[in-house]
């Protein structure tokens, strides 16, 4: 977390000194030129004023003193003027005896400079026409003191710059921390989770963080789900191997075991029983295959390799078909999918004759999966007992190895439904209806 502010901190830093420094000049260079057109409309007047103080004389063109402004008698008052016509020019007292630079154009010029003191100079020339002779006056004032102003106002807003970027990140550091509270409680959580204190994330939390938080619980309950399955699955296997085992151990025990063929008849068939069983739960592992939790399940993906390996499983005689839209995305984790079709087509193929069909329909609100064979089917008054939960027809009733307990737990965990019904091809029919929209 403190790298995380750390790099914010930066971050802003920058973003804020840039932008600062922009808008100041910008700011400054705005404001100096409207000061400057404002300067400018005054030069003008004062131009045009010392155009019409210009008389016919009787030696010929005349300044008339009275008519020009008392600030061009003082001595570097900051105010001259410059009058050049054909016979020759006119200077402002205030210049005493400097020469004031003349601009090369007409209009407004900000780059002269004037005597000793170097004053900077803002010059309008401008060209006329009076008494049918060509005049060029040029009118200056001293803008020094503007740019001594304008430094002043960049130290000034620089100091004021600096002190709000120190209140902003200060401010800003005080919004992170709070804003990433809620990040280092679920980092907390986490640990929590590590230390086997607690189950799942709390839900409570801001608006930004519901879907990571959502993922992980999902994630977290699909792991917790696949656990128990597992252990289920393991104490299945092993109650299962448990009667098989104790007889094997009898007539291991037997004196009499060279002696009786019988003897030996029953020690192959519990091996057989034994060896049948591990071979289910190895394929049904196989059939699972690696998965990466929440990932979706594509049918044009996935289901020739389950159907596939199905095939080897069960032989060649046997036709495994598919009637499944093209590209469909089924939104349920993949493990959870390969694990629910290969129990039930791989119980399907126990049983089939010749031919074992996996249907799937995109409805508008639901999905529906269809599992048919053509093998001896289940009588209409076992199928309701075969659903109830905990009946595992597989495991404690001789004739029917459906294995419904893994598919009926990942079903009920969807919302979905699960009946048996009689299938077209003759056998049975195991129908799944799913939401699209599923609670976890």
């Amino acid at each position: 977390m403190n790298s995380i502010q750390a790099r914010l901190s930066l971050g802003l830093i920058a973003v804020l000194v840039v932008v600062g420094l922009a808008l100041a000049q910008l700011s400054l260079w705005l404001f100096e030129v409207g000061l400057q057109r404002y300067l400018e409309t005054g030069l003008r007047k004062e131009s045009e004023n010392l155009l019409i103080a210009m008389v016919r004389g009787q030696s010929g063109l005349e300044l008339d003193e009275r008519r020009v402004s008392a600030a061009y008698q003082r001595p570097f008052s900051g105010y001259y003027f410059r009058i050049d016509f054909d016979g020759g020019s006119w200077r402002s007292r205030s210049l005493w005896d400097l020469d004031l630079p003349a601009p090369a154009t007409s209009g407004l010029h900000t780059d002269l400079e004037l005597g000793p003191e170097n004053q900077q100079l803002l010059v309008l020339r401008s060209d006329y026409r009076r008494f049918g002779q060509a005049i060029a006056i040029s009118v200056a004032q001293d803008y020094t003191p503007v740019r001594d102003q304008f430094r002043r106002m960049q130290q000034i807003g620089l100091g004021l710059g600096l002190v709000a970027l120190i209140l902003v990140l200060v401010a800003q550091r005080i919004t992170v921390t709070r804003s990433l509270r809620p990040l280092e409680r679920a980092r907390e959580q986490i640990a929590q989770l590590q230390q086997g204190k607690r189950s799942h994330l709390d839900t409570q939390v801001p608006t930004e963080l519901e879907p990571l938080v959502e993922q992980i619980n999902h994630l977290l309950a699909h792991t917790e789900d696949s656990l128990r399955r597992s252990r289920n699955a393991l104490g299945n296997l092993g109650h299962a191997l448990k009667t098989p085992l104790a007889v094997l151990l009898s007539l291991a025990s037997s004196e009499q075991l060279h002696d009786k063929p019988q003897v030996r008849v029953q020690l192959r068939e519990q091996l057989e029983q034994i060896q049948q069983r591990l071979s289910r739960e190895l394929n049904r592992a196989r059939l699972a295959g690696d998965a990466l939790p929440g990932a979706q399940f594509d049918c044009d993906a996935e289901l020739p390799g389950l159907l596939g390996t199905l095939s080897m499983i069960h032989g060649e005689g046997l036709t495994l078909s598919q009637q499944v839209p093209s590209g469909l995305l089924l939104p349920w984790d993949r493990e959870d999918l390969l694990e629910l079709l290969g129990n039930l087509l791989d119980n399907a193929c126990k049983w089939a004759d010749s031919e074992v069909r996996l249907s799937i329909e995109d409805h508008l609100e639901r999905y529906r999966l269809l599992i048919d064979d053509d093998g001896p089917g289940i009588p209409v008054n076992e199928r309701q007992q075969v659903l109830e939960r905990g009946t595992r027809l597989d495991e404690q009733i001789e004739g029917h190895g459906l294995g419904l307990g893994i598919v009926r737990d990942i079903v009920e965990a969807w919302s979905g439904q699960m009946t048996l019904q009689e299938s077209p091809l003759g056998g049975l029919r195991v129908c799944i209806e799913l939401p699209r929209k599923v609670g976890r």
